[in-house]
Formats: structure tokens, C-alpha cells, sequence
């Protein structure tokens, strides 16, 4: 899939300035960020309207994840906002303090369930208050109270339950009076599992039952979501006046047409389009696209993203697009799953500009698109690292005054790898795990990409970082310059065991199992080799002073585990064996040892850290003279209630009533 979640580290790009402060706010367990945009300064007005106006298409698009989370979240936002807008009664009540705090949780998470976790999270503030503080704002006081302090309605946004139906369990707005049954019964009945490039089906739908008829009701103009997505096309449209060349043109036409038609044909002829555009400076991402929000793996939430490329940073992950062949040559996974023919990769290193919808607050570090399996074959894959995203969490980490590596991590030698290598062996490996990993393999004939179900998302992330894993170890990076010598891996090997046998799980709550798909592969992976080379104490668990580590004791057999598991991984997604990747999530992915637990949020606790960031937006404001825009300049706020609040009432196009 797309997106990255890898643990951040320090990149290429503007260096931190005494007057420019990183972290603008923290609260709960969240710290939001600024990012500075280096380069944007060089490019030409044509291009800097092009971006404007990509960014305004994708904060048009506002409304449209808060709906995809669950259908009271409008509701809810609307008169959240009202209250903090209006409100004149006591604000420095502890009361309302908890009230603000709950407020801006809800806007991070574009709901009111946890942003990573995806469990609710419920107000601190008394009920009571609550209810008389929403009562002048909405008629639905009783429901929208209920929604937000019942812990029982709604639970979990995704359902991640092994028992029950898990389209009825999830909060998420994709179905409507569907049980699983219905919603697969109806796929399989359209999908034609024989078609050699087959449509994402469900991909830009909700699916619906009324008088005993299951049907898709489609997200376009005319249907769910027609206004917002006529606000978007109206800007795609400005942004083509200023495209830089006419394959951008081409791909902004397609998309328009796919938001007016809802055509999943026209999508994937926009994404061909799209793929082979690697010429322009500034690029973007605006749709229905990652699937890891519906319990059955389908349903794209809506995202954007404006970005510049870093031409001096884009060298590395250049040279590793040109050997792309070479490494999927070499992968350690049975030749009939290997393409034997890799095309058109590319990958560059980014600066965001603008970040929208599923992308944010909290956004990744690096993306690979298209997800199409048979576009990925026979049109390649853009991959990309975002450098000024990844600097911004490392140089916010800065203004901490502790941190977790000299906490987590055993000895001083680990500590001064880390020290070392770490930050370049991390960047490579999100390199790797987005330029060639996801982009990897191949499926046989007649396997369907929605074969793992469920599972699809944690497997296929497993899959990119363990091709990242095994080739961050290989010669042939040192051999064409991207890593310095043959120590620097082992700082990435060392901090991927870390975090995914242990540090990781700060951000999971005691009791609760480890569900979000990049935590558990992260910690599928690990599991798996500590358990595998427990004989031979390739991983090895020790204690010191009631303080539990996990340390590397031979990286050339820890190497070889992640060869031998990517193998299968790849087996189980080129065969489809839904079993073996259910088997594997299970057994290795989900379960956290309490103990074990316990422990590590009371160590990360002492540390005083927020386990989560995202960011907020630079403004992009027009320059006008005598009538004319002569420029365009980025303006860094630093309030993020206040932007939310902003682009709510700029940017909001949906109903929000609560009536289904």
C-alpha cells in the first residue's frame, strides 16, 4: 500500500532556526508539529500557482474523511465548533480546559476515534457540563452526548474483532444496514476474478441495503459528497492553467472526469497518466485511495497531498529506482513470484506542501503509488520519501530534553550506532521499503488483490519493510554510495527490534490488543524472528534492574530471518492463501505480553514524551499588485485549534444532520 508509517529520523533540508519552534501544541497523547516547506522559494510563479491551487483542491476535500469515520462526526464537529467560536461563559473552568483539550482530540483524529488506535476516546469533562454546554448549538444534545461518552456505541472505528461481524462493529460510514456476508456475497457477484486488469471494486462506493437489496451508492458529483467534490474539481481546473507540462494536464482532465462519473476505469486511467508524469517539480495525490480504514479492505478514504521535489536529496532514491531490476533479481522469494521485467519506477525525495484529508494532521514519511497491482506491473510505481516531514519530527524531538534511545536501547555501543548511522540507516530503509519494496513481486493468474481480506493491509506493509530490512544489509548499497560502509545497516536492524518488540507499544493502552496495521507488522516481524532464532539467541531478551531489552546478537542471522520470512510473505500474497496470512497476524501481530507492557508505558511515561505527532499547514497567500498575483508566499501559524477552526468554516460543504 501507500503509506509509510516508519518511526522518523532527521533529513536533508532547512536547518533549525532559534526563532522557528518545531512543536506548537501538545495535548492527551498528541504533539503537533509545524513543517517548513525548503525550496518553494525557488520555484517559478507558474508553478507556485499550480501548487495554490492543488492545495486548495485538497483542503476543499475537509469534510469528506470526518463523514468516511463515522456519520455523527459531522454533527458533532459543527457544534464543537459553534461552542469554541461563540461560547462566553467561564474558559478557564477546569471544565472547559477538558472540554478544549477533548476538542482538539477529536479534530486531530477527524472523529472521535483514536487517529492510530482507532478506539474512542471520551470526553474528561463532566457529562453533565458537556450536555449543557452543547444544548445552545444543536437539537441532537442527547445523541451527540451519548455519541461522545458511551463507550459502547461506536467503539472502534475498524473493527478488529476475531469473532462477530466486523462491517457491523465498525463505526466507520462505508455500509449501511450490511452485514459482511451481504457486502461479500455482492462483491463476488460483480467481480470478474479473470480479468487481467481488474477495477477496485468498492473503491469509491457505499454500500447500502434497502427492501432486501444490497447496492453501491457512489462518491461523485451527483452523489455522496457532490458538493465538496465540485469544490475540488473547481480547483484542479485552476490548478491545469498553471500545470507544468501536458501530462499533468492529462492526468488533472482524467480526474476530473473520475469525480463526475464515478468510472473506477477512468481512476485507473488517471493513475497510468499519473505514474508516468515524473518531469514536473510539484506533484500531488487527491482521492479515494488507501483501504486500511474499512474492516474489509476495500473502501478508499479520501486524502490529498501537494508536494515539491528535492532535487539534491532525490539523487539516492534515484539511483536505487535504476537498480530496481537488480533488486528484485536478487529477492530471497521464489522466481515465479518476481516480476521478471520491473517498469517505470520511480522515486524522489519530496518537501510537502500541503497536507489534507487521511494524510492529515498525523501524516507518513514516505508514499508508493498507485496501489493497483497490474498498474504497478505494467506502468511501475511513483515512490517518494518526504524530507521536511521527517526533519520537522526530528528537529521537534530536539526541543525535548529526554529521549527514548537512551532509554530502550542496552548499551552504550548500541546507543552510538544509533547515534552514527541512524538517521541515514532509517532514511534508507523508508527508501527501500517505498521505492522498491511495496512495489515488488507479482501475483499468478487468477489471484484477486483483495485476497487477504482483513489481512491485506499488515501483510503488505510486512512485506515492504522486510524487502527494506534484507536489502538495507546487502553490499550493493554500499557499492553504489548509498550507505557508507557495512556497519551502518545494524543500526536499522537494532532499532527496528526495539521499537517492534517493545518501544511501540507506549501508544497501545494496558489491556488493549496491538490493531493498527504498521504496529502490527512491525511487530509480526519481530516476533517472528525473535521466536525463530530464540535457539540460537539471534535476538536475545535481557533485564537489568527490572528494566526489560532486546538486543541484536548476530545481524547476518537476523538478516537471513527477514529473507526467509519476506519469502513468505510473498508466497502467501502471490497465492492468495488467506489462511497462512490470517495464521501469521494471529499467532505473531496482535497479542502484546501484559507484563512486558506494563513496563514500557511506565518507562516512556517517565520520559514526559507524546508518543504521536501530525502537523499543521503553512499557509500558501496570494500577492497581490495592481490587481495581479505576482506572488505566492508561505505564512507558518502556529495555532492548531485555530486552523482547525479555520478551515471548518471555510472549507465545510457536507450536511450534517444526524438522520440516516
Amino acid at each position: 500500500m501507500a503509506f509509510c508509517a516508519c518511526l522518523a529520523a532527521a533529513a536533508a533540508g532547512c536547518g533549525n532556526r532559534d526563532d522557528f519552534r518545531y512543536t506548537v501544541d501538545q495535548f492527551a497523547d498528541i504533539k503537533v508539529i509545524r513543517y517548513r516547506v525548503p525550496g518553494w522559494e525557488d520555484l517559478t510563479l507558474q508553478q507556485k500557482a499550480y501548487a495554490y491551487h492543488l492545495a486548495e483542491a485538497t483542503k476543499w476535500g475537509y469534510d469528506i474523511l470526518w463523514d468516511q469515520h463515522c456519520r455523527l462526526n459531522l454533527p458533532l464537529r459543527h457544534t464543537l465548533e459553534a461552542v469554541l467560536r461563540e461560547y462566553e461563559g467561564d474558559r478557564n473552568c477546569e471544565d472547559f480546559k477538558l472540554f478544549e483539550e477533548y476538542a482538539k482530540r477529536v479534530f486531530f483524529s477527524a472523529g472521535v476515534h483514536h487517529h492510530y488506535a482507532e478506539d474512542k476516546f471520551l470526553p474528561g469533562c463532566d457529562v453533565r457540563y458537556f450536555r449543557e454546554l452543547l444544548a445552545p448549538y444543536t437539537d441532537d444534545v442527547a445523541l451527540l452526548t451519548a455519541y461522545c461518552y458511551a463507550p459502547t456505541l461506536y467503539p472502534q472505528r475498524r473493527s478488529h474483532a476475531t469473532d462477530g461481524d466486523i462491517v457491523r462493529q465498525s463505526a466507520v460510514h462505508f455500509y449501511q444496514y450490511v452485514s459482511r456476508a451481504d457486502v461479500e456475497a455482492y462483491y463476488a457477484s460483480v467481480e470478474d476474478k479473470d480479468d487481467p486488469h481488474p477495477v477496485a471494486y468498492g473503491l469509491n462506493t457505499r454500500v447500502v441495503k434497502r427492501n432486501g437489496q444490497v447496492y453501491e451508492e457512489p462518491w461523485k458529483i451527483g452523489g455522496i459528497y457532490s458538493e465538496a467534490l465540485e469544490k475540488i474539481c473547481g480547483e484542479l481546473a485552476q490548478a491545469r492553467r498553471y500545470a507544468e507540462n501536458g501530462r499533468q494536464q492529462e492526468a488533472i482532465d482524467l480526474l476530473i472526469d473520475y469525480y463526475t462519473t464515478g468510472d473506477l476505469r477512468t481512476w485507473d486511467a488517471f493513475n497510468m497518466t499519473w505514474v508516468q508524469e515524473t518531469a514536473g517539480i510539484v506533484d500531488f495525490i487527491n482521492g479515494f485511495i488507501e483501504d486500511y480504514n474499512d474492516p474489509l479492505g476495500r473502501k478508499g478514504s479520501w486524502e490529498g497531498h501537494v508536494n515539491i521535489k528535492d532535487c539534491e536529496a532525490s539523487r539516492r532514491t534515484e539511483l536505487m529506482a535504476a537498480n530496481a531490476q537488480w533488486f528484485e533479481d536478487h529477492a530471497p522469494i521464489d522466481p515465479r513470484f518476481r516480476k521478471q521485467a520491473v517498469k517505470g519506477v520511480s522515486a524522489k525525495v519530496i518537501n510537502a506542501v500541503c497536507l489534507g484529508g487521511d494524510a492529515f494532521p498525523a501524516t507518513p514519511i514516505g508514499i508508493n503509488l498507485p496501489n493497483a497491482d497490474w498498474i504497478r506491473k505494467e506502468y511501475g510505481s511513483k515512490s517518494v520519501t518526504i524530507a521536511n516531514i521527517t526533519q520537522a519530527y526530528e528537529l521537534s524531538a530536539q526541543e525535548s530534553p529526554r529521549n527514548v534511545l537512551e532509554e530502550f536501547a542496552w548499551d552504550r555501543r548500541e546507543i552510538e550506532l544509533d547515534k552514527k548511522y541512524g538517521a541515514l540507516a532509517s532514511e534508507v530503509h523508508t527508501d527501500l521499503h517505498e521505492c522498491l519494496g511495496h512495489g515488488s513481486g507479482q501475483l499468478l493468474p487468477g489471484v484477486s488483490s483483495t485476497a487477504m481480506g482483513e489481512y491485506a493491509s499488515t501483510l503488505e506493509e510486512a512485506r515492504a519493510d522486510l524487502f527494506g530490512l534484507y536489502f538495507a544489509a546487502d553490499p550493493k548499497l554500499v557499492e553504489l554510495g548509498i550507505l557508507p560502509d557495512a556497519e551502518a545497516y545494524k543500526a536499522a536492524y537494532s532499532s527496528y527490534i526495539r521499537n517492534g518488540l517493545m518501544v511501540q507499544f507506549n501508544r497501545v493502552e494496558l489491556g488493549s490488543p496491538n490493531t493498527e496495521a504498521h504496529m502490527q507488522n512491525r511487530k509480526l516481524i519481530a516476533q517472528w524472528c525473535y521466536e525463530q532464532g530464540a535457539a540460537d539467541k539471534v535476538i536475545e531478551k535481557k533485564v537489568r534492574k527490572g528494566k526489560t531489552y532486546f538486543v541484536v546478537n548476530d545481524y547476518a542471522a537476523l538478516r537471513e530471518l527477514f529473507g526467509k520470512l519476506l519469502g513468505e510473505i510473498q508466497r502467501i500474497k502471490s497465492e492468495g492463501d488467506y489462511a497462512a496470512g490470517k495464521a501469521l497476524v494471529e499467532t505473531y501481530a496482535v497479542h502484546i505480553d501484559p507484563d512486558l507492557h506494563k513496563e514500557v508505558r511506565a518507562r516512556y511515561a517517565a520520559l514526559g514524551l507524546k508518543p504521536y505527532g501530525g502537523f499543521i499547514n503553512p499557509d500558501i497567500v496570494p500577492v497581490e499588485k495592481d490587481g495581479e498575483i505576482v506572488d505566492y508566499v508561505l505564512e507558518y501559524p502556529d495555532d492548531f485549534l485555530g486552523q482547525m477552526l479555520a478551515y471548518g468554516e471555510k472549507y465545510a460543504t457536507l450536511p450534517v444532520s444526524t438522520d440516516e
